[in-house]
């Protein structure tokens, strides 16, 4: 199999927004917190004028290229362009690469996502805080390049076998669904048994959500309870200068919360001194929930970190944190704010204004200790599939690496039996 460099047979920043472009031209802005490691890309639901668009925002990448991230390289953010109903404009700390007359564009794609690919980017990364690699080092990267013809049945295969584990990952996260059904079922069926025996108030103007609590229960807005903060981004947020892998405060993304379950215990970004004095800092122990994309994902923090405008933060709650996390948990506090689960921002005032019952401090202990005795199954299955989702996910790329480099003959493998 003949080899190249990619310069010498793909197109790399082939085409950038000039200085003179219209001020009112409207385009929807690609940094590079927008593309995860699974090449997907998050688009915005609001587009931006050229005029109020960060000084990044240069990069023209059409249809079928492939961008590449030539800053925090092992962040891995590699993705196809989608087609899309309005203009794409990437930041420039991505690579654009298209390919030239000798690849199949899928071909290309697939070997952007191989390991010896993302290898070779992370090795000619330089800077330890915020490694970065230049456009021209990922020029000298050498590809594989077979026949078209055999680079079609290479993408052929892998559009089928990968599409076969993607549904597999897919079926994973849906049963993560179902398990999120079972602990909030879980949380109703506590509150119920704790409740019996009680006479129970009906304080529909008060908590309309939860519907009758106990009488002797008290209920309260959330900023009357708490402190309610928005979080903050450092501007632009690709700025190499706003991260430090040595940092003392973890840079919290949407995607950290939703692969967590109660608590957050990790995350893959830190942000330097700069960076964490332009956000909102939580220390362990403390309370916040999305308020964007996954609107009302509560989680606790285990870690110091930093959390950006698509959060806000419960601060100094007079209320036991952990109760309240279950009380959020529910998700039926967030009825009437937006339906949860899309792409709606929700605002302080908004999630200060959810009623929360207040049983006496005594019972709220209870009501956490019961719940987390009966949540320990659902921790542990929620573990696995985790875990599941984890090596099909590898076995997608290992996958992917095999056939771009040919070590499988795609013409009667199946894709079983691939190992790292």
């Amino acid at each position: 199999m003949k080899s190249y460099r990619i310069k010498d047979v793909v197109h790399v920043n082939r085409l950038v927004l000039s200085e003179n472009t219209s001020p009112n031209f409207r385009f929807r802005y690609i940094d590079i917190g927008s593309v995860n490691d699974r090449g997907q890309i998050d688009i915005p639901a609001d587009d931006i004028s050229f005029e109020s668009a960060p000084s990044r925002a240069r990069r023209i990448a059409p249809f079928g290229a492939v961008v590449v991230s030539t800053v925090r390289t092992y962040l891995r953010a590699i993705a196809t362009v989608p087609r899309a109903s309005d203009p794409l404009v990437f930041s420039t700390g991505f690579a654009a690469l298209e390919a030239g007359p000798e690849l199949d564009p899928r071909f290309l794609a697939y070997y952007c996502r191989s390991h010896r690919f993302i290898d070779e980017v992370v090795s000619r990364s330089v800077g330890v805080s915020y490694p970065a690699v230049n456009s021209s080092d990922i020029e000298a990267i050498p590809i594989p390049v077979p026949p078209l013809e055999e680079q079609r049945r290479v993408a052929d295969f892998l559009d089928a076998e990968t599409a076969r584990i993607d549904l597999l990952v897919d079926h994973h996260w849906k049963l993560l669904s179902l398990v999120g059904l079972r602990e909030k079922a879980t949380i109703r069926d506590v509150l119920q048994v704790h409740d019996q025996g009680d006479i129970r108030g009906e304080f529909k103007g008060r908590i309309p959500w939860l519907g009758s609590t106990p009488a002797h229960w008290g209920a309260a807005p959330l900023r009357y309870i708490s402190r309610i903060q928005r979080g903050a981004s450092p501007r632009p947020i690709d700025d190499p200068v706003y991260f430090d892998e040595n940092g003392s405060y973890s840079w919290v993304r949407i995607s950290d919360v939703t692969s967590s379950g109660k608590y957050l215990t990790r995350t893959d970004q830190k942000l330097s001194s700069l960076g964490e004095s332009l956000s909102v800092k939580l220390e362990p122990g403390e309370l916040f929930v999305s308020i964007a994309a996954s609107v009302g994902k509560p989680v606790i923090t285990k870690i110091r970190c930093c959390i950006h405008d698509g959060f806000v933060a419960i601060r100094d709650p007079k209320v036991n944190t952990e109760f309240l996390y279950y009380i959020l948990l529910l998700g039926d506090a967030f009825d009437g704010l937006g339906k949860l689960g899309t792409q709606l921002n929700l605002n302080t005032h908004s999630v200060g204004s959810i009623a929360i019952p207040i049983p006496p401090e005594v019972e709220q202990r209870e009501i956490v200790g019961a719940l987390n005795r009966e949540m320990c199954s659902s921790l542990a299955l929620r573990g696995s599939l985790s875990r599941q989702i984890e090596l099909l996910v590898e076995r997608h790329q290992a996958l992917i690496t095999a056939a771009v480099t040919g070590q499988i003959d795609v013409s009667t493998a199946s894709g079983r039996g691939i190992e790292e």
